[in-house]
């Protein structure tokens, strides 16, 4: 029963694949959740529940979503995959190698950067722009912000394509290519798909606007899904963009809620007891700590198996077992490492199709991190 119940799990998210295009967000606790899948990735341990009658999964409430098979979507207007093939033909592989060189840590700042860029204002590079006296608190300075990582990959990335095609490339396509591209790195080599081009670079760029947009660590399953939504992203989008959490550090502060002697938090006492030690800091600095404990430099589906463990840093990752909808697309996610990779890389595509700047409310910079002209 258990294991025909894990293959609908994965079956439904399924559905999604034919809805959607072609090709870190960064930021609980009740009964035990349901028994894990019964047909976990070979390569990883099944979650470690205390057991429980199968019954219990799926749980009482709505059926799994069914998604329409409809005709993949195109990307957004104006975007193409292949945009610089004549413009610039060597523009994806030099972004490309100035990823590469980047260490894992630089690599998980840069997903998280293409994130953190397309909820504010969209696509459009706003996240790059630094603070100048006409404009002293630009994105970048945004308490969500503060810890970006990757701006001087970008900067190399844009320093090389000024060079070979000047005013061709633009900042927010780099960006584009760079999430790709280190999602392909962390994940050695399997999420690879084809990122569409052609947006061009906002020129407004607020802090103010970073955290009414960008979902904080303590959101439930509610907010989640009403900021993604806000977006033109759907519950599949959320869950599975959810996964960059596997990458990359987190703050102690940014989860502090849910360490001891808090007796609100469902997390592993375990993991929560080790935190405690890792986060005490002599002279009270916010110490950092891996998100993914066990594979924290591999953009893999370890998360949701994390997740079914109560093995999370943030509210809002514990929440996604809150739900029946997100529930089943964690245990799809857990028990495909394959069908996530795939929907990984249509999330990303998806989401950087996000009010995307067009030459008539844009431009192209010669420098990311300025804007052209003052405004």
């Amino acid at each position: 029963m258990a294991a025909k119940l894990a293959i609908l799990a994965v079956l439904a998210l399924l559905g999604s694949l034919s809805c959607q295009t072609t090709y870190g967000y960064g930021y609980g606790g009740g009964n035990p959740p349901p028994p894990p899948p019964s047909n976990p990735p070979t390569s990883r341990s099944p979650p470690t529940y205390p057991p429980s009658s199968p019954s219990t999964y799926p749980p009482t409430g709505p059926s799994p979503p069914t998604y329409p098979q409809a005709a993949p979507s195109p990307p957004a207007a104006g975007l193409r995959v292949g945009y610089y093939d004549d413009k610039c033909p060597r523009a994806e592989a030099i972004v490309r190698r100035a990823v590469r060189g980047a260490d894992a840590g630089v690599k998980a700042g840069l997903v998280r950067m293409f994130f953190h860029d397309c909820f504010v204002r969209g696509c459009d590079a706003s996240v790059l722009l630094k603070p100048t006296e006409a404009n002293p608190q630009p994105e970048m300075l945004g308490i969500p912000n503060l810890s970006l990582r990757g701006f001087e990959v970008i900067d190399k990335a844009k320093a090389a394509l000024e060079k070979k095609c000047p005013g061709i490339v633009s900042c927010t396509d780099i960006l584009a290519f760079a999430g790709r591209d280190a999602s392909y790195f962390l994940s050695s080599y399997a999420i690879d798909f084809k990122m569409p081009a052609g947006r061009y670079d906002g020129n407004v760029s607020l802090a103010s606007e970073t955290l009414p947009n960008l979902p904080p660590p303590f959101a439930d399953v509610k907010q989640l899904k009403d900021m993604f939504a806000a977006k033109g992203l759907d519950t599949v989008d959320m869950v599975v963009l959810s996964g960059a959490h596997s990458i990359g550090r987190s703050h102690c502060s940014s989860f502090s809620g849910r360490l001891p002697p808090s007796n609100t938090s469902d997390m592993d006492p375990t993991l929560a007891a080790k935190l405690k030690g890792d986060c005490v800091s002599p002279n009270g600095a916010d110490n950092t700590v891996m998100q993914d404990y066990k594979t924290p430099n591999e953009l893999d589906n370890q998360y949701y198996l994390n997740v079914l463990n109560h093995k999370v840093l943030f509210a809002s990752d514990a929440a996604l077992l809150k739900a029946t909808d997100t529930m089943r697309l964690v245990y799809a996610a857990a028990a495909s490492q394959k069908l996530w990779q795939y929907k990984f890389g249509e999330a990303m595509v998806k989401m950087g199709g996000i009010e995307v700047k067009t030459a008539a409310n844009g431009e192209i910079r010669k420098m990311c991190g300025f804007v052209n002209k003052a405004y």
